[in-house]
């Protein structure tokens, strides 16, 4: 049976404040074309959620609960009146420190710290948990999955529930201080460890992994392989055993790094002289593309379960992954044959340089990964597992 999937993303604020920044007349375009830009992005999962439920029949919307710009045009468009006069309560700290980090304009967002998501600073009378709020109210879904569990609490969910089915949760990140939980009816993650917490909490909960979306092979492009070894993904102080990793690569590989957090490094980290800066979205793809080999590193929520986007971002596009090895793995690739896995950082730097001299072997092995994630780990079919789950 189709149902009407109301899907609630957020984004990084770095990332916000570089969209409206390279677009700088976006904040006055319409919704569709704001939302077809921050898709064209290739941020995040961009649309591959929708498109992939509507791929089985369903009705489905993505939402970005805190891109005031495109939520704010979406009342307008829709004829809501904003409110002549509005009670702004004193920010929070987190607010007042956000103001100084974002640029000023409609493309500010500001995120309490809190389960609630609220704007400390109403945009044009409206909160962003209101605007949030009016769009459900509109949709009327059958089930709202909830992929910024975070930012979007149980408090602002339960205002929603006369005017929706199901509440599904999605999380596999640092789970939220303070939340209650008591708005869903399930939860899903790709960490196992995650599905275990949430069914001790009585909650029904379901594994269901991360994937890759094929499109991004069309919008990129081929391109040439040009960078012998990256690594993409954030290095910093809450990263430490990713940058003690990465200092030793530095050291004994030629490796090329890209992320957040290098300004949080040593002044001394090895890392430093390797780092190229910030990749987001389509920049991402772009280097992944153009890798050889790329390494990929869990951090330590996954504990011993493979999990993180890159295992299926890196070899959707064509790299060889040298991974760091995990109890699961092999329920996901075929170590060997489809991935490389290292334990230790002297394992990583010899996988590395032994693939750099063996083109034909890493080649078969990174077409071999291609393969398997196009073939079982797209966006379509984890959609379709989710159908089943909330039918």
């Amino acid at each position: 049976m189709a149902m009407r999937v109301f899907i609630i993303n957020t984004d990084y604020p770095v990332f916000l404040r570089k969209l409206y920044a390279d677009l700088p007349l976006l904040g006055s375009a319409s919704y569709a074309e704001q939302m077809a830009a921050r898709n064209d992005s290739l941020f995040g999962v961009f649309d591959a959620y929708s498109v992939g439920f509507r791929h089985s029949s369903h009705e489905a919307i993505e939402v970005h609960a805190n891109n005031g710009s495109m939520q704010t045009i979406w009342m307008k468009e829709n004829g809501y009146v904003p409110p002549r006069s509005t009670t702004r309560s004193k920010p929070s700290l987190w607010a007042r420190a956000a103001r100084r980090l974002l640029p000023p304009g409609k493309a500010r967002q500001l995120i309490d710290s809190s389960v609630t998501l609220r704007s400390a600073t109403p945009i044009e009378g409206w909160s962003l948990a209101e605007m949030l709020l009016e769009q459900v109210k509109a949709f009327r879904p059958d089930i709202v999955l909830n992929q910024s569990v975070s930012e979007v609490g149980s408090d602002l969910l339960l205002k929603m529930k006369p005017y929706a089915g199901k509440f599904v949760g999605q999380i596999a990140s640092p789970l939220p201080d303070n939340e209650s939980y008591a708005a869903y009816d399930m939860m899903i993650s790709s960490l196992p460890n995650f599905v275990d917490y949430f069914r001790q909490k009585s909650i029904p909960a379901h594994l269901n992994r991360l994937g890759f979306d094929p499109r991004v092979l069309q919008k990129i492009g081929r391109l040439e392989r040009s960078v012998d070894v990256s690594f993409v993904g954030s290095v910093s102080q809450a990263h430490a055993g990713r940058t003690i990793l990465l200092e030793y690569l530095t050291r004994n590989t030629d490796i090329a790094i890209w992320g957040g957090g290098g300004d949080q490094l040593s002044n001394a980290s090895p890392i430093l002289p390797r780092h190229r800066g910030e990749a987001w979205g389509s920049d991402m793809f772009r280097i992944l593309g153009s890798s050889k080999i790329t390494v990929n590193n869990h951090i330590g929520i996954a504990e011993n379960f493979a999990n993180n986007m890159r295992l299926y971002e890196a070899t959707g596009m064509g790299a060889l992954l040298v991974t760091d090895r995990k109890s699961n793995i092999a329920e996901i690739f075929e170590p060997g044959k489809e991935i490389v896995c290292y334990e230790s950082a002297e394992e990583c730097a010899e996988l590395i340089r032994f693939y750099q001299h063996n083109d034909r072997e890493r080649e078969r092995i990174a077409q071999a990964g291609q393969r398997r994630t196009l073939n079982e780990h797209n966006y379509n079919i984890r959609t379709q597992e989710l159908s089943k789950l909330f039918a």
